[in-house]
């Protein structure tokens, strides 16, 4: 199995495309230590350092990433899809 999804944390909610990543492919994810945790079946076409959903994220969920959240889902994306400026919104400078 090819792992090209990367994950900081085992509870992530996202998880970084290492490569360009083909919608249909089914994708090893693995932690930054090396452990694998799974596969995802992809969704959509993964563009290299883009976001893979590795759970269902419903509109308004805050967005894990690092163990911590980092972005709220501003519109649906079910587990495989690209997750991106287009379905999250960051968290960073809010207060």
């Amino acid at each position: 199995m090819k792992h090209g999804i990367l994950i900081h944390e085992p509870d992530d909610d996202v998880g970084v495309a290492v490569e360009d990543l083909a919608a249909g492919a089914e994708i090893g994810v693995i932690t930054l230590e090396g452990k694998p945790v799974g596969t995802v079946k992809l969704i959509n076409d993964v563009p290299l350092g883009h976001k893979v959903a590795m759970r269902d994220l419903t509109s308004g969920k805050d967005v894990i990433e690092y163990g911590r959240v980092i972005a709220v889902a501003i519109q649906g994306a079910p587990r495989g899809s690209h997750v991106h400026t287009h379905n999250i919104k960051t968290k960073r400078w809010t207060a």
